[in-house]
Protein backbone atom coordinates (compact mmCIF):
# COMPACT_ATOMS: atom_id res chain seq x y z
CA UNK A 1 0.00 0.00 0.00
CA UNK A 2 3.02 2.72 1.05
CA UNK A 3 4.44 1.76 -2.51
CA UNK A 4 1.63 2.13 -4.41
CA UNK A 5 1.10 5.94 -2.92
CA UNK A 6 4.26 6.98 -3.03
CA UNK A 7 4.46 5.62 -6.61
CA UNK A 8 1.17 7.27 -7.52
CA UNK A 9 2.85 10.80 -5.72
CA UNK A 10 5.76 10.45 -7.76
CA UNK A 11 3.69 10.53 -11.38
CA UNK A 12 2.29 13.62 -11.17
CA UNK A 13 6.17 15.16 -10.33
CA UNK A 14 7.56 13.15 -13.09
CA UNK A 15 4.41 14.55 -15.60
CA UNK A 16 5.02 18.06 -14.40
CA UNK A 17 9.11 18.31 -14.14
CA UNK A 18 8.76 17.00 -18.12
CA UNK A 19 6.48 19.32 -18.69
CA UNK A 20 9.02 21.97 -17.34
CA UNK A 21 11.70 20.39 -19.48
CA UNK A 22 9.94 21.04 -22.76
CA UNK A 23 8.70 24.05 -21.55
CA UNK A 24 12.52 25.30 -21.17
CA UNK A 25 13.70 23.60 -24.48
CA UNK A 26 10.71 25.50 -26.53
CA UNK A 27 11.32 28.66 -24.68
CA UNK A 28 15.06 28.57 -25.59
CA UNK A 29 14.64 27.46 -29.40
CA UNK A 30 11.98 30.54 -29.91
CA UNK A 31 14.68 32.92 -27.81
CA UNK A 32 17.52 31.81 -30.24
CA UNK A 33 14.95 31.85 -33.71
CA UNK A 34 14.01 35.64 -32.51
CA UNK A 35 17.38 36.38 -32.14
CA UNK A 36 18.37 35.22 -35.31
CA UNK A 37 15.16 36.57 -36.78
CA UNK A 38 15.83 40.10 -35.96
CA UNK A 39 19.08 40.34 -36.78
CA UNK A 40 18.07 38.58 -40.34
CA UNK A 41 15.63 40.96 -40.93
CA UNK A 42 17.56 43.86 -40.21
CA UNK A 43 19.60 43.07 -42.84
CA UNK A 44 17.87 45.14 -44.62
CA UNK A 45 19.65 47.86 -43.23
CA UNK A 46 22.65 46.57 -45.11
CA UNK A 47 20.49 46.96 -48.23
CA UNK A 48 17.39 44.84 -50.15
CA UNK A 49 19.85 43.23 -51.87
CA UNK A 50 21.25 41.64 -48.54
CA UNK A 51 18.21 41.15 -47.50
CA UNK A 52 16.27 39.17 -50.24
CA UNK A 53 19.87 37.25 -51.15
CA UNK A 54 19.25 35.81 -47.10
CA UNK A 55 15.19 35.51 -48.28
CA UNK A 56 15.89 33.57 -51.67
CA UNK A 57 18.53 31.23 -49.75
CA UNK A 58 15.76 30.39 -47.20
CA UNK A 59 13.91 29.59 -50.03
CA UNK A 60 16.03 27.63 -52.29
CA UNK A 61 17.09 25.35 -49.33
CA UNK A 62 13.16 24.75 -48.28
CA UNK A 63 14.02 26.80 -44.69
CA UNK A 64 11.36 29.19 -45.35
CA UNK A 65 9.04 26.56 -46.31
CA UNK A 66 9.57 23.66 -43.73
CA UNK A 67 10.81 26.03 -40.92
CA UNK A 68 8.01 28.38 -40.51
CA UNK A 69 5.79 26.04 -40.35
CA UNK A 70 7.73 24.13 -37.61
CA UNK A 71 8.34 27.71 -35.76
CA UNK A 72 4.99 28.25 -35.56
CA UNK A 73 4.17 24.67 -34.24
CA UNK A 74 7.05 25.35 -31.36
CA UNK A 75 5.59 28.49 -30.78
CA UNK A 76 1.99 26.63 -29.82
CA UNK A 77 3.84 24.18 -28.06
CA UNK A 78 5.67 26.30 -26.11
CA UNK A 79 2.52 28.77 -25.42
CA UNK A 80 0.43 25.75 -23.72
CA UNK A 81 2.77 24.39 -21.82
CA UNK A 82 3.33 28.10 -20.25
CA UNK A 83 -0.01 28.45 -20.00
CA UNK A 84 -0.39 25.57 -17.52
CA UNK A 85 0.78 28.43 -14.80
CA UNK A 86 -1.28 31.21 -16.65
CA UNK A 87 -4.58 32.66 -14.55
CA UNK A 88 -7.00 33.02 -16.83
CA UNK A 89 -10.05 33.09 -14.53
CA UNK A 90 -10.87 36.58 -13.10
CA UNK A 91 -10.85 35.55 -9.56
CA UNK A 92 -6.99 34.00 -10.08
CA UNK A 93 -6.00 36.62 -12.31
CA UNK A 94 -6.94 39.51 -9.49
CA UNK A 95 -5.58 37.17 -6.73
CA UNK A 96 -2.36 37.12 -8.89
CA UNK A 97 -2.51 40.98 -9.38
CA UNK A 98 -2.86 41.54 -4.99
CA UNK A 99 -0.06 39.14 -4.33
CA UNK A 100 2.24 40.72 -6.93
CA UNK A 101 1.50 44.55 -5.56
CA UNK A 102 1.82 42.83 -2.09
CA UNK A 103 5.88 41.27 -2.96
CA UNK A 104 6.34 44.26 -4.50
CA UNK A 105 9.09 42.03 -5.98
CA UNK A 106 11.06 42.77 -9.41
CA UNK A 107 10.83 38.92 -10.04
CA UNK A 108 7.32 38.85 -9.68
CA UNK A 109 6.44 41.67 -12.08
CA UNK A 110 8.65 40.25 -14.58
CA UNK A 111 6.26 37.10 -14.56
CA UNK A 112 3.29 38.99 -14.76
CA UNK A 113 4.68 41.07 -17.84
CA UNK A 114 5.28 37.62 -19.48
CA UNK A 115 2.37 36.34 -18.76
CA UNK A 116 0.77 39.42 -20.64
CA UNK A 117 2.50 39.91 -23.31
CA UNK A 118 2.61 36.08 -24.08
CA UNK A 119 -1.01 37.04 -24.85
CA UNK A 120 -0.41 39.70 -27.02
CA UNK A 121 2.45 37.66 -28.74
CA UNK A 122 -0.08 35.01 -29.27
CA UNK A 123 -2.24 37.21 -31.46
CA UNK A 124 -0.34 39.16 -32.96
CA UNK A 125 2.43 37.02 -33.62
CA UNK A 126 0.25 34.19 -35.29
CA UNK A 127 -1.12 37.07 -37.80
CA UNK A 128 2.46 38.30 -38.56
CA UNK A 129 3.31 34.57 -39.30
CA UNK A 130 0.40 33.82 -41.13
CA UNK A 131 0.64 36.42 -43.19
CA UNK A 132 4.37 36.13 -43.87
CA UNK A 133 3.72 32.39 -44.68
CA UNK A 134 0.71 32.34 -47.33
CA UNK A 135 2.46 35.53 -48.87
CA UNK A 136 5.96 33.25 -49.83
CA UNK A 137 8.46 34.78 -51.18
CA UNK A 138 10.20 36.53 -48.75
CA UNK A 139 11.59 40.34 -50.13
CA UNK A 140 12.55 43.68 -48.72
CA UNK A 141 10.19 45.21 -51.35
CA UNK A 142 7.01 43.08 -50.23
CA UNK A 143 8.12 43.89 -46.67
CA UNK A 144 8.03 47.48 -47.51
CA UNK A 145 4.77 47.83 -49.28
CA UNK A 146 3.15 45.53 -46.03
CA UNK A 147 4.56 48.19 -43.54
CA UNK A 148 3.59 51.66 -45.73
CA UNK A 149 0.22 50.44 -46.11
CA UNK A 150 -2.49 50.13 -43.71
CA UNK A 151 -2.41 49.36 -39.95
CA UNK A 152 0.89 47.14 -40.39
CA UNK A 153 3.33 49.82 -38.59
CA UNK A 154 1.27 50.04 -35.80
CA UNK A 155 1.24 46.67 -35.44
CA UNK A 156 4.65 46.19 -35.27
CA UNK A 157 5.17 49.01 -32.85
CA UNK A 158 3.03 47.45 -30.56
CA UNK A 159 4.71 43.44 -31.68
CA UNK A 160 8.06 44.61 -31.62
CA UNK A 161 8.61 45.62 -27.76
CA UNK A 162 6.00 43.06 -26.58
CA UNK A 163 8.39 40.02 -28.35
CA UNK A 164 11.57 41.48 -27.28
CA UNK A 165 10.12 42.43 -23.50
CA UNK A 166 8.94 38.34 -23.63
CA UNK A 167 12.07 37.49 -25.20
CA UNK A 168 14.29 38.79 -22.77
CA UNK A 169 12.81 38.23 -19.76
CA UNK A 170 12.30 34.40 -20.69
CA UNK A 171 16.09 34.63 -21.04
CA UNK A 172 16.62 36.14 -17.49
CA UNK A 173 13.90 33.78 -15.62
CA UNK A 174 15.00 30.22 -17.28
CA UNK A 175 18.76 30.96 -15.83
CA UNK A 176 16.94 31.71 -12.74
CA UNK A 177 14.62 28.76 -12.23
CA UNK A 178 17.26 26.53 -13.64
CA UNK A 179 20.01 27.67 -11.47
CA UNK A 180 22.74 29.41 -13.53
CA UNK A 181 22.09 32.85 -12.32
CA UNK A 182 22.14 33.18 -8.57
CA UNK A 183 21.79 35.60 -6.29
CA UNK A 184 25.38 36.50 -6.60
CA UNK A 185 25.62 37.12 -10.49
CA UNK A 186 21.78 38.28 -10.73
CA UNK A 187 22.60 41.80 -11.11
CA UNK A 188 25.39 41.21 -13.35
CA UNK A 189 23.04 38.81 -15.97
CA UNK A 190 19.73 41.13 -15.12
CA UNK A 191 21.90 43.92 -16.92
CA UNK A 192 22.59 41.42 -19.83
CA UNK A 193 18.87 41.00 -19.99
CA UNK A 194 18.42 44.78 -19.97
CA UNK A 195 20.79 45.77 -22.77
CA UNK A 196 19.77 42.34 -25.26
CA UNK A 197 16.19 44.02 -24.90
CA UNK A 198 17.13 47.44 -26.03
CA UNK A 199 19.70 46.59 -28.49
CA UNK A 200 16.98 44.24 -30.20
CA UNK A 201 14.28 47.26 -29.41
CA UNK A 202 16.58 49.69 -31.31
CA UNK A 203 17.81 47.20 -33.81
CA UNK A 204 14.18 46.42 -34.86
CA UNK A 205 13.27 50.27 -34.72
CA UNK A 206 15.92 50.81 -36.91
CA UNK A 207 14.94 48.45 -39.35
CA UNK A 208 10.98 49.46 -39.32
CA UNK A 209 12.02 52.83 -40.58
CA UNK A 210 14.55 51.73 -43.59
CA UNK A 211 11.33 49.81 -44.09
CA UNK A 212 9.13 53.11 -43.99
CA UNK A 213 11.27 55.73 -45.43
CA UNK A 214 14.10 53.66 -47.65
CA UNK A 215 13.00 51.07 -49.34
CA UNK A 216 10.65 51.05 -52.75
CA UNK A 217 7.29 48.71 -51.99
CA UNK A 218 5.96 46.70 -54.73
CA UNK A 219 2.38 47.45 -55.14
CA UNK A 220 -0.09 45.84 -57.36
Amino acid sequence: MYNQTVASAREPVRTEGFLDVLEMLTGVALILFMWSHMILVASVNLGPGVMNWIAAFLEHTYLAQTGGPAIFFLFLVHFVMAARKIPFRNPEQAKMWLHTVRFNHLDTWLWLVQAITAMIILIMGSIHMWTVLTDLPISAAKSAARIQGGWWLLFYLILLPMAELHVGIGFYRLGVKWGFITRANRTYFKGIENKLTLGFMAIGLITLVTFFFFISAARS
